[in-house]
């Protein structure tokens, strides 16, 4: 394999000394893991911050190794993860991306979505502005991995000014996301790291007061 890509970095774990295996959701082919030599180092630390997007050249390694990257960051979304709401948000699409989806399956609808979603927790005015859009992405994520209402079916959503309606909403798609992604392995195995990212996430927006 070798190809050079846009994507959107999902997670980054250390692998050996200095290095990182990164998870990348790329457009046309899906989750891609690859090798990122030197990804703990100072240059590379901030591009593979997850949620940013990179230009991405990805190289097989020859024989079932896993493909190596290299990687230029073309989006950073650095500088909202001192904002815990922003911070909190990015980093659960992020986590949800990397543990649910397949790798090397495309999956165009989610790879369309995702950027557009992390610009609107970026750049949106406030949470109203785009906790409906976490709520919906999680929604088509199901769906396009054979859970919920069929391909093309729309469901109706909350939004944001209908506060209390969407943390109902928010709550019961939790519940549906442990029951269809965690419950079974090898998921079940990552379910506390990653629904723990939704809870601190839920915790921020239950304190938004509903009357503002």
């Amino acid at each position: 394999m070798h190809l050079r890509t846009p994507a959107i970095v999902c997670s980054a774990r250390p692998h050996g000394e200095t290095g990182v295996v990164a998870r990348l959701l790329t457009p046309d082919h899906g989750l891609v893991a690859a090798f990122v030599a030197g990804g703990r180092g100072r240059q590379l630390r901030p591009v593979l911050i997850p949620g940013n997007g990179v230009d991405a050249q990805i190289t097989a390694r020859g024989g079932s190794a896993m493909p190596g990257a290299r990687l230029e960051l073309t989006v950073s979304r650095g500088q909202w993860m001192g904002e815990p709401l922003p911070a909190a948000a990015i980093g659960w699409v992020s986590a949800l991306t990397s543990v649910a989806l397949p790798e090397r399956h495309p999956f165009p609808a989610i790879a369309e979505a995702l950027s557009p979603l992390l610009d609107a927790v970026c750049h949106a005015p406030s949470a109203r502005g785009w906790a409906p859009a976490v709520l919906s992405y999680e929604v088509l994520l199901l769906r396009e991995l054979g859970y919920g209402r069929r391909s093309g079916e729309k469901p109706t959503l909350p939004d944001g000014a209908d506060w209390p309606a969407l943390m109902v909403g928010f709550d019961r798609m939790g519940r549906a996301l442990a029951r269809h992604l965690f419950g079974d392995w090898p998921l079940a195995a990552r379910r506390g790291d990653v629904m723990g990212a939704r809870m601190r996430l839920a915790e921020l927006l239950a304190r938004i007061d509903s009357t503002i």
